[in-house]
């Protein structure tokens, strides 16, 4: 294990760390009472909802977090493991005023993390994160005595609302009508508590695959092509329709077509934009600074406005609802249905995407076809976090006639007739120790040359170290 993943990740909603390293009982501890004394500014005995994915740390980092909410007179919920979405909803639903979800995402099962919400479903913005974190470092945290102990009851029903709020979105009888085969890899992940269910109502016969709750991961989580190998061999060898693949708390989405092509992680975005511009309603669409321009591409054809924030759900989510988006999303199989709700959420959008292939009245395939794509290739740097800002005014520096945007990292995109044909994307990773690049041009050539070029300069800052 590098040393760089003995380094805690704090982000603007919460933690994530390799266990036993970054991440232990005791920090865990320290954040939730972080959290809940936050919250005891807003409510004298606040309602928090607690859930976890399958991580098999997750039940340590459990006791670690009831252990904080129960001293700081809690009244909490437990939902038990359910996905991060399933969470969301439930927020507003029991009237909570915030919620924990257990669980490091994509990240792979070494590691897990805390992710504090709002009492609206959504992840807690900067402001709040500065707040929680100030009474971190003070250590000035609510310990309630014996007699203002907090409580604990359980809820057993999120899932079946969730699952019933997802079907109201879409065209139940369209889809069934075309008795999709589907090959769902729930990645022994939290999905499997719903997602499953969620296909047999939508009349899909369904392969599953890694659909259990062991939190084994039989590969790593994040929905990215390489990881789907066995989803693209099983989608053709079971003569399937579709294929899905949820990360680890299936707040994020991947699609593998008919032929066994996965089509990126970014299409889950540019699929669901093309489906609400052409089938849904017009209107304006967010995104962030890393995602594919075929975004733009599509939202063009309907004269839609995009709007591009800092990577992050909360950012995205509170653009959309400020300017009353109809979609946005992240590129990186999170997808975020205002209809639903403002968070990223991989149910809803496995069934929105079926009913896109459903409305087409073609194959996934077939329907890929028709969608604008670009060469894309992101790749990942170890870089030391304090050297960051540095490096990012030398390449500042040294890119000339480029326009720049220094809203999260730094992105230069080459212009032509005012529309970007390129670009490149620079920033620190919020929830992994190293930088990400990220490139996209309209040839894979070109993509390639500008991704080895950024690469070869960042190495050669590094050696005049």
């Amino acid at each position: 294990m590098s040393a760089s993943h003995s380094e805690l990740m704090i982000g603007v909603s919460g933690i994530r760390g390799v266990v036993g390293t970054a991440l232990s009982p005791g920090k865990a501890l320290a954040f939730v009472q972080a959290y809940a004394t936050w919250l005891k500014r807003h409510a004298e005995r606040p309602k928090v909802l607690l859930a976890r994915d399958t991580r098999p740390t997750g039940e340590m980092m459990r006791h670690a977090v009831l252990s904080g909410l129960l001293a700081s007179g809690c009244e909490v919920i437990d939902l038990d493991i359910v996905a991060t979405p399933t969470l969301q909803l439930s927020i507003p639903r029991l009237e909570a005023d915030g919620a924990i979800c257990i669980t490091a995402s994509h990240n792979p099962v070494e590691w897990n993390a805390l992710k504090f919400f709002q009492p609206n479903g959504m992840y807690i913005d900067k402001a709040m994160g500065a707040d929680v974190l100030e009474i971190y470092h003070a250590r000035s945290f609510s310990c309630n005595g014996w007699e203002e102990m907090g409580s604990v009851t359980t809820n057993t029903d999120a899932v079946g609302f969730h699952l019933q709020k997802v079907l109201s979105l879409v065209d139940v009888d369209k889809i069934r009508q075309r008795k999709f085969k589907v090959v769902l890899d729930c990645c022994s992940g939290a999905g499997t508590t719903i997602s499953p269910q969620l296909l047999d109502a939508l009349g899909c016969e369904v392969i599953p695959l890694h659909c259990d709750l062991t939190g084994r991961f039989p590969h790593n989580p994040e929905p990215l092509n390489k990881n789907l190998t066995e989803l693209c061999q099983a989608v053709p060898a079971h003569g399937a329709d579709v294929g899905f693949a949820h990360d680890a708390d299936a707040d994020r989405v991947a699609l593998v077509t008919n032929d066994g092509t996965a089509i990126g992680e970014d299409y889950a975005l540019v699929w669901s934009v093309a489906h609400t511009l052409k089938n849904r309603k017009r209107g304006p669409v967010v995104t962030n600074l890393s995602t594919s321009m075929a975004v733009d591409a599509v939202a063009k054809q309907y004269d839609c406005e995009v709007s591009r924030t800092p990577v992050g759900d909360i950012n995205v989510s509170s653009k959309m609802k400020a300017i009353g988006a109809v979609i946005g999303g992240e590129g990186n199989g999170g997808v975020i249905i205002p209809d639903i709700q403002y968070g990223r959420d991989g149910m809803a959008t496995l069934a929105y995407l079926l009913e896109f292939i459903a409305e087409s009245g073609t194959s996934a395939a077939a329907l890929s076809a028709t969608i604008p794509r670009f060469a894309n290739i992101k790749s990942t740097i170890d870089f030391p976090r304090e050297k960051t800002t540095e490096l990012l005014i030398w390449l500042k520096v040294k890119e000339k006639n480029v326009r720049i945007d220094e809203r999260d990292g730094i992105k230069f995109e080459w212009p032509q007739n005012g529309d970007t044909q390129s670009w490149a994307h620079i920033r620190p990773s919020g929830t992994e120790p190293f930088v990400r690049l990220i490139v996209e041009a309209q040839t894979e050539a070109e993509a390639q040359r500008i991704e080895s070029s950024f690469r070869k300069e960042m190495e050669a800052f590094a050696e005049g170290w």
